[in-house]
């Protein structure tokens, strides 16, 4: 991933990037499994929505978790429309790099894929993760509706004594509604799985999460 000198504040809108009226590209279908990563989805399906720092890494977390329909990367959080990869990576944009999660909830609970989002990065870090400095890598949860919210929140709390406990610092992810999800470029989707060997700097506290055993 790019590496350089960056803000380490959120930009307002004001001083965001003006980006663009239309998406960079049409996403194409996923590389492991063929699904359409844009909509519309199947109807028994929900969406989910996490920053984890480097995408490559986060989004391979969840395509291989039976009930999870398809995933894709993208830019959320910011106030830049349409980024391109160079443009959030400048850190003007505001955005951080997320993970859509599309799953089926008789198949896997929103609780189980929030286990997998705090134990597969530190929460604690601010914005960077591990060596991946900048805005967009910070940690970021967001909600689709009050139960997403309500089991978000819960989770925070249950994870960040554990992670207290285990001598830790505060979690500093951010929690808010699901904002605008922009695709990220097609070469960044399921990366890992066309580039078995490329990078990721994604890693986890150790400290296990006491939340999301089983399914629905």
């Amino acid at each position: 991933m790019l590496r350089f000198t960056k803000p380490l504040r959120v930009p307002t809108a004001a001083d965001a990037l003006p980006g663009r009226p239309s998406p960079i590209e049409k996403p194409p279908p996923h590389f492991v499994n063929g699904h359409p990563l844009a909509p519309p989805y199947p109807a028994n399906t929900e969406l989910a929505l996490f920053g984890m720092g480097c995408f490559w890494g986060a989004e391979r977390k969840f395509w291989t978790v039976p009930g999870v329909w398809v995933t894709a990367v993208g830019y959320a959080g910011g106030s830049t429309p349409n980024p391109t990869y160079e443009e959030v990576c400048s850190g003007m944009t505001g955005h951080t790099e997320a993970v859509r999660v599309v799953y089926d909830p008789a198949l896997v609970t929103f609780e189980s894929l929030l286990k997998i989002f705090w134990e597969s990065h530190d929460p604690t870090q601010g914005m960077r993760q591990g060596n991946d400095v900048g805005t967009q890598y910070r940690s970021a949860a967001y909600w689709y509706d009050e139960d997403q919210r309500r089991a978000i929140e819960s989770s925070r709390e249950a994870y960040e004594r554990a992670l207290q406990n285990a001598g830790h610092g505060g979690i500093t992810t951010e929690v808010a509604t699901a904002p605008e999800f922009y695709f990220a470029e097609g070469y960044h989707q399921q990366y890992l799985a066309k580039n078995p060997d490329g990078y990721c700097g994604l890693g986890g506290t150790g400290v296990s999460c006491p939340v999301g055993l089983g399914a629905a």
